[in-house]
């Protein structure tokens, strides 16, 4: 967000440049990232987060400053008329959840204008655009003090009332913005007598905006619930500078204040005779008072910050702070809070009897400190972390590793050994992806970043096809890429997290050379690479078959069992799901599910001497059934219990030519051998019959 330097000087006064200034705000969290103009036109470009809503403007930075400069800072005091006529136009609220306060002021008699070239050039350097004197009014008051407010012209209010209730079904609102929107139950309104007239914290309505032909205008301010808000917001898809604050939490105690302020501008610009203030409150929201330990600030920071400086801190920052009562009971005698205008709501709650240094009372306007640990860190931030000593901290324990975490150190370094390169993608994905490459029901997030982001990841995949999609698109067309992460399904009312690494590979295999002739990547290079992946683990029995998901392209996909369980899915990415993407060449992908694969140990190298004796070799041809795979063959040879069968490989496979539709050509080789003596040819041409037979068994024709 932009801010002028110049505007927060209007309520404090430091001997420091802009510059000097700006750094030191930086130092203390408020960073600020560059400047726009020079001299007197001079803005910061702020980075406030999130969570800091009462640094989201002018007064909300120069309390920033004062704490920094120990400075004091001027109390924003509206100067109006003393003599207000009483109002007899009637607030009411419905919803005390959705609204804790609500304050109006009505000025009649208006002149509807530009406004002053002051504020109109102040609202241009940070981007927000003048529109008319008393909107311009509202803009400015809610960059100079953070709190939204809305003009409406008050002769198109029907019924000499607001109310502010939750919609009702079927009732519809043109906004400011000219569209129509449709309002939910859910929302929260701002209504006349008749009609819905504003979003409650969101955007006001079409119908009720100040023209040229405004003479009468009711200001209002309030506090709405962060929440209500939010959820509005996300389900009309509407983000504005007030709905931008209301969902974060505003400032509780500033409505009666913001109110007025924006009533003095209009005064000043727009002329008219101001009614008193209307002011009607639904619920009391309280801030709560914290405990604080100089033992707890000594253990946490590392360093003893004298007790006037934290005073000195917190005060600044409009903390109120009382002293601890004594172990005796006796209370101690109270140190005053800043005079403060804004934010000076809420109680005191009651002292614990147990001995502690500070009581703190939070300011309204700080619904991010909820915890006392949140004070510290404001005593930290403004004392300065450039003063804290670069020591470690104390540490009694040792690192304990999770059971996995060899298993899982093994895998990445064996996948950065075949030429992988580690990646790390989002957790959310869209709706179409999750269903897509999941096979449970997605969990859906109740308050989305985005469309684009509205569930948990149910698969790795997604994201490593995209970030190969975003390599491929720039001109890298040789791509591999692993991450390692959790998945997430879920299975009736719980949500199921699974551990899963995957990866992807396209373009070239090999780089090729002189000698060598480039290969692109296939099938059979992720196969390898799974193998080398399983093979570190003490699997009794693994195979591979085609049952894999609609998003692997047919025939060039597999399955990897271990002992039973599925461990691993991978092939080439279906065409219809390379084409959704615009991806032009081959892109292939693999699952493993770690879960699973970490219930087997890990094969320890073992000894083994090279046998003495000769091993035997035989080959064998036969025609088998399309529908007869490897597996089949495999199973039916191990079934005979062979002793001295070392291995039993297919060496090729044929089809076309003279052999018939429907089969195909095999040939296998075996090879027997014995580390105990040299094999006798009855023996070997026993087995080999015994292999015969079993292959006849399965359909075959011996060639």
């Amino acid at each position: 967000m932009k801010i002028s330097p110049q505007w927060i000087r209007d309520f404090i006064s430091v001997a420091d440049d802009d510059r000097q200034m700006a750094e030191k705000l930086t130092a203390s969290g408020v960073a600020i990232e560059g400047f726009y103009n020079e001299g007197l036109d001079l803005v910061y470009e702020a980075e406030v987060t999130t969570n800091r809503v009462d640094a989201m403007n002018h007064y909300g930075i120069a309390r920033e400053v004062s704490a920094i400069y120990d400075a004091d800072l001027k109390p924003v005091a509206p100067k109006l008329p003393a003599t207000q006529k009483q109002s007899n136009f009637t607030i009411q609220i419905d919803d005390a959840q959705g609204c804790a306060q609500y304050t109006a002021r009505i000025v009649r008699d208006v002149k509807i204008a530009a406004s002053p070239a002051h504020i109109a050039h102040r609202l241009e350097l940070i981007d927000s655009r003048p529109i008319n004197n008393v909107a311009d009014a509202t803009n400015y008051v809610l960059q100079e003090l953070g709190q939204p407010t809305h003009a409406f012209d008050l002769d198109l209010l029907e019924g000499g009332k607001i109310i502010v209730r939750r919609a009702r079904e079927g009732e519809t609102l043109k906004t400011l913005d000219g569209v129509e929107r449709k309002l939910s139950p859910e929302d929260l309104i701002i209504a006349d007598a008749v009609k819905p007239m504003a979003i409650a914290g969101v955007m006001g309505g079409f119908d009720s905006m100040i023209t040229e032909r405004t003479k009468n205008i009711l200001i209002e301010s309030a506090w709405f619930d962060p929440a209500s808000i939010r959820r509005t917001s996300k389900r009309l898809g509407m983000h504005t500078d007030a709905s931008h604050r209301y969902e974060r939490g505003a400032d509780l105690g500033i409505t009666s204040i913001a109110c007025a302020r924006v009533a003095e501008i209009v005064l000043q610009t727009a002329g008219g005779q101001l009614e008193a203030e209307i002011d009607v409150v639904g619920r009391v929201v309280e801030r709560p008072t914290l405990s604080l330990s100089r033992t707890d600030i000594t253990r946490i920071l590392g360093t003893d910050i004298p007790e006037q400086e934290i005073t000195r801190i917190l005060r600044r920052l409009g903390f109120t702070i009382t002293p601890g009562r004594a172990a005796n009971g006796t209370a101690s005698t109270a140190v005053a809070g800043p005079a403060a205008t804004i934010g000076s709501g809420g109680t005191r709650a009651a002292i614990a009897e147990s001995v502690i240094d500070f009581a703190v009372q939070v300011p309204t306007w700080r619904l991010d400190v909820e915890r006392s640990i949140d004070v510290i860190e404001e005593i930290a931030r403004i004392y300065g972390y450039d003063k804290f000593a670069n020591t470690l901290p104390l540490f009694a324990g040792g690192v304990v590793d999770l059971p996995t975490a060899r298993k899982q150190a093994l895998l990445r370094s064996q996948l950065l050994a075949l030429g992988y390169s580690e990646s790390m993608s989002s957790t959310f994905i869209p709706l179409e992806d999750a269903r897509a490459f999941g096979g449970e029901q997605p969990v859906q997030l109740a308050n989305p970043l985005s469309e684009e982001a509205s569930y948990m990841r149910t698969s790795l995949i997604p994201g490593l096809v995209n970030q190969a999609a975003y390599n491929l698109n720039r001109g890298n067309t040789d791509v591999r890429l692993f991450e390692t992460g959790d998945v997430f399904e879920l299975t009736g009312d719980k949500v199921e997290e699974r551990r899963r690494i995957s990866f992807v590979g396209t373009g070239a295999a090999t780089s090729g050379g002189v000698h060598v002739k480039v290969q692109p990547y296939s099938f059979f290079h992720m196969k390898g690479d799974i193998e080398a992946l399983l093979g570190q683990f003490d699997v009794k029995q693994i195979y591979y078959d085609s049952h894999t998901p609609e998003y692997f392209h047919p025939g060039r996909s597999a399955r990897a069992i271990a002992d039973g369980a599925t461990i691993a899915r991978f092939g080439q990415l279906h065409p219809e799901a390379t084409a959704a993407r615009k991806l032009r060449q081959e892109v292939f992908v693999a699952e493993i599910m770690l879960d699973r694969l970490f219930d087997f140990e890990l094969r320890e190298p073992q000894y083994k001497p090279i046998p003495r004796f000769p091993a035997v070799g035989r080959d064998f041809s036969f025609l088998l059934p399309d529908e007869v795979q490897f597996e089949r063959i495999r199973n039916s040879v191990a079934a005979l219990r062979i002793e001295n069968l070392n291995s039993f490989v297919p060496v090729e496979i044929f089809r076309g030519g003279n052999i018939p539709a429907g089969k195909y050509s095999i040939l296998l080789r075996a090879e027997f051998q014995s580390s105990e003596r040299t094999l006798r040819d009855d023996e070997v041409a026993l087995w080999a019959q015994q292999i015969i037979k079993a292959l006849e068994a399965l359909g075959g024709t011996q060639r």
